[in-house]
């Protein structure tokens, strides 16, 4: 398993309902208030556990010494406190005690469910909730995908004219019922009419033109400028794709308000109007954005999700499967999307509840059949032709226009990004997205490619030229008569129209990619996939051409005369749109198998998995060799939200105690004792500090690792014993022991905090790699991380540290600063680095031979020692 946690924003300062309100922290460092002493004393025999061995270089182990041995991660009250475990907005969830919680629940229920039918019953319900969640998921991704495809269709031929027989109908369905249509102009009838007609009464001309062109204008900017105003006053979480946010949330950090109930419905509504509106972006995105909402608004129907954040994300993981399923009509490519590229936490059963969610959605949008073809999409097309050996060479040349395609737009939009945030241009949205969509329309109306809806536009460039198809790029010479023409010669000379659309199509690629790059980011819901697959099928079906014009009238040369006789029918230039679209939606997200698998369940083309397989890896490559980094971690990492992305290695080889704070520059660390502080003691320390936790030890004179308390908890804690308890004062004695210190008769009341004590927090030695501790908090999802020697805690690492350790290690710096600095010196191990006699407090000496493999030579009767310079100046 895999989490991710991070500095988080502060809790509170002086009381339980000021916790929302505080500052931000500076990251979950541990302890404030009691400087460190490193002087052994008898109070060591309280621990349970001994220290680690000193002759390993580096050790791991699951806590520190505890004042009782325990087998759980928690010591649970009977009547749990309330509000202790639960989390912050901005901060990150711990994943073992979630995962500690869930485990007695599920306890809890098979103990009683023998007592009573109505308790069998609860435990039914409970173990069948997981399924009716995903199930209701499904239900409501699927009909809210076919609400704004049909929305969307409807609102985007607004632009153009209305159908006056029903004002609801789009420009396809207005004439379907009628039989005054031609098969040369299909989409002209009676009832439908432009908005010249119904201005200036005429449908040719110029001014018939100049009012439609008008009219694209006018409805564009109005589409737009109302869907920046309803994100901006309603929902400011419903802007962009979704998807990173939706990687870290799965990762484990909080945003509250990302996935409520506001957020869906604005997100439905605005989507609708973004893409109506003709910006260069697409719907499928933030469909997971939307599929995630339901997600996560149906699992507060039930206890088992809603109040257990690590389960939660189990039901939004299979919510992001059934999002990719009715954005793409991919439900196997869907499960595989979540797997690969959002999930970090991906059970067996998520998988198959994943599954189920996906075929629950796509049922239903197949059910709802926005597109009017029996589909689940609106590009699914059909190849009659196989492809070559030969073919194999333009399909890679498309992988690696996909490759370069997505590191030019990953660095050019992460750029234009980072400039709106540092700016003035970024305090104005609004005028940016009408500015946007602005340039967009009049620079699209001209060309009938950039004019027309995005989806319909790769439909288009998908379908391959045949006797029913008018469009101008099945316009070939030999196209006379209907398919007597592609009967006699099917391998046929490009005529006008073909040439034609080529210009127009070249326009259209240096138009989309501009506009992407802008588009991109802006304060409406905004997709990514369909316009980077828009970029690569304009560019796959212009090669598509040429190489099918190469072989007509080159078919004597070596690479067609084995395979592509005369008259045969042998490049079909739709596939090279698919291929291409492929390859630059690889190029930019660096997804492969899932991306593979959506595709050909997208277009039906199963018999093409080769060539779109080399075609995504080889841009995955080719994109890889200028930045390892997707568009979605791009941003993820230009947010500064706290993700440790599994896909990137840790090859460095430095150590925990190189990365752990406090640094030299730090205030000493600051611990809690396990049973001399007083609640005034404790409470002084939580305002004076902004940590979000502190490691408890035995005594100031021992300072041994019992284990750790967060903030949160512990404040909760004392407000909760204020109200319910009586003689709990300003005085009062807190421990966190199990049983209560001696104290004289007249004192007041104490305080047990043993049940918001976590008994086990993890720790690692200061010799332990940061390799092994990356890949720790990878894989169990750790807050934090406690440093220790020899049982002594010395720092702690946090998500934000390593994180800012990676950053720093990319930018070619020194790793930290002289924080802690390690060094050799040949002072005997009773005197200091500055030769001067040590003092037995605040030292720990590790002291090894030459003879133990600890020196590189010398003389044999001389020890040599390791020193690791404190916070104030002295050495350990």
């Amino acid at each position: 398993m895999e989490s991710e946690q991070l500095y988080h924003r502060g809790y509170c300062r002086n009381s339980y309902n000021s916790i929302a309100s505080a500052s931000s922290d500076e990251e979950l460092l541990d302890g404030a208030g009691v400087i460190m002493d490193f002087h052994t004393t008898e109070d060591d025999n309280l621990l349970d556990g001994d220290a680690a061995s000193p002759g390993s270089n580096y050790a791991m182990s699951n806590g520190g010494g505890a004042a009782s041995s325990t087998t759980h991660l928690l010591d649970f009250l009977e009547e749990p406190i309330p509000g202790v475990g639960t989390y912050d907005d901005f901060h990150t969830i711990d994943w073992v005690r979630e995962k500690c919680k869930d485990r007695e629940r599920h306890r809890k229920i098979n103990s009683k469910k023998k007592e009573s039918a109505w308790e069998f019953t609860k435990s039914l319900y409970d173990a069948w909730s997981g399924w009716l969640v995903v199930t209701l998921t499904g239900l409501a991704s699927g009909a809210l995908a076919g609400l704004i495809d049909i929305a969307a269709d409807w609102m985007n031929d607004l632009k153009e004219g209305v159908c006056l027989s029903a004002m609801w109908f789009n420009h396809e369905q207005c004439c379907w019922t009628s039989n005054e249509t031609t098969f040369a102009e299909r989409d002209k009838c009676p009832q439908w009419k432009s908005w010249a007609e119904l201005i200036l009464g005429q449908a040719e001309g110029p001014g018939s033109y100049i009012m439609n062109y008008f009219m694209y204008i006018y409805w564009a900017l109005s589409f737009a400028f109302l869907a920046v105003c309803l994100v901006k006053v309603f929902a400011p979480y419903a802007c962009g794709s979704g998807i990173p946010e939706i990687k870290t949330i799965l990762s484990g950090f909080i945003i509250r308000g990302y996935l409520g109930k506001w957020t869906l419905m604005i997100k439905t509504i605005t989507l609708v109007l973004a893409v109506a509106s003709g910006l260069s972006l697409g719907k499928e995105g933030p469909l997971v954005h939307v599929a995630c909402c339901c997600g996560n608004i149906f699992s507060y129907l039930f206890p088992k999700y809603s109040k257990n954040e690590a389960k939660k994300r189990e039901v939004l993981s299979a919510a992001s499967a059934a999002g990719v399923s009715v954005a793409f009509g991919a439900p196997i490519g869907g499960v595989l999307f979540s797997l690969e590229e959002v999930s970090y936490y991906f059970p067996l059963k998520t998988l198959w509840r994943s599954f189920f969610a996906a075929l629950v959605a796509a049922f239903v949008l197949r059910s709802i059949n926005p597109f009017g073809n029996s589909r689940l999409v609106l590009f699914y097309v059909e190849y009659h032709t196989p492809w070559y050996l030969f073919e194999l060479i333009p399909f890679i040349l498309l992988g690696v226009f996909g490759g370069l395609w997505g590191a030019f737009f990953i660095r050019a939009n992460i750029a234009w990004c980072r400039r709106r945030k540092s700016t003035r241009f970024g305090k104005y949205p609004v005028l940016e997205v009408i500015l946007v969509a602005a340039i967009t329309a009049v620079v699209a109306f001209p060309n009938p490619y950039t004019r027309q809806n995005t989806s319909e536009l790769i439909k288009e460039l998908f379908t391959d030229c045949g006797p029913l198809e008018s469009s101008q790029l099945c316009q070939y010479r030999s196209q006379m008569n209907g398919s007597k023409a592609f009967t006699d010669n099917p391998n046929r000379p490009a005529g006008p129209g073909v040439y034609s659309a080529m210009w127009q199509l070249c326009l259209a690629l240096i138009f989309k990619i501009i506009m992407t790059i802008f588009t991109f980011g802006l304060k409406v819901p905004s997709g990514l996939f369909i316009p980077s697959m828009a970029i690569g099928a304009i560019a796959g079906r212009i090669v598509g051409i040429a190489v099918e014009q190469l072989a007509y009238y080159h078919h004597d040369w070596f690479l067609f005369k084995e395979w592509c006789e005369v008259g045969a029918d042998c490049i079909t230039p739709g596939l090279y749109a698919m291929v291409g679209a492929a390859a630059c939606l690889g190029g930019v997200t660096r997804m492969t198998v899932s991306l593979v698998v959506i595709v050909f369940e997208l277009t039906g083309g199963l018999e093409y998995i080769v060539p779109l397989m080399a075609a995504v890896m080889t841009s995955k490559w080719v994109g890889d060799a200028f930045g390892r980094e997707g568009i979605y971690e791009a941003h993820i990492r230009l947010n500064g939200y706290p993700f440790l992305d599994a896909k990137e290695e840790f090859t460095h080889t430095t150590l925990a105690r190189e990365v752990m704070r406090p640094r030299r520059s730090d205030p000493p660390l600051a611990v809690l004792t396990q049973d001399d502080l007083t609640v005034e003691e404790l409470q002084a320390i939580i305002n004076e500090t902004s940590y979000n936790g502190f490691p408890v030890i035995v005594s100031k004179e021992s300072q041994r690792l019992v284990g750790f308390a967060l903030r949160r908890d512990i404040t909760i804690a004392i407000e909760n014993a204020r109200r319910k308890q009586e003689g709990i004062m300003l005085n009062s004695r807190v421990y966190f022991t199990q049983h209560a210190p001696t104290l004289p008769a007249d004192s007041p009341r104490p305080l047990k905090l043993r049940s918001i004590l976590d008994m086990s927090p993890f720790t690692v030695t200061d010799h332990t790699p940061m390799e092994i501790v990356v890949d720790i908090f990878r894989k169990l999802g750790l807050r934090q991380c406690l440093v220790t020697h020899n049982g002594i805690v010395l720092g702690i690492i946090t998500k934000k540290n390593i994180l800012e350790h990676l950053e720093e290690l990319k930018q070619h710096t020194e790793p930290l600063a002289a924080s802690w600095y390690y060094h050799k010196k040949r002072h005997p191990s009773s005197h200091g680095s500055n030769g001067k006699p040590r003092s037995r407090v605040h030292h720990v000496q590790l002291i090894r031979s030459f003879q133990d493999g600890w020196g590189g030579g010398g003389d044999d009767s001389e020890e040599e020692e390791e020193e690791v310079c404190l916070l104030n100046g002295s050495n350990l």
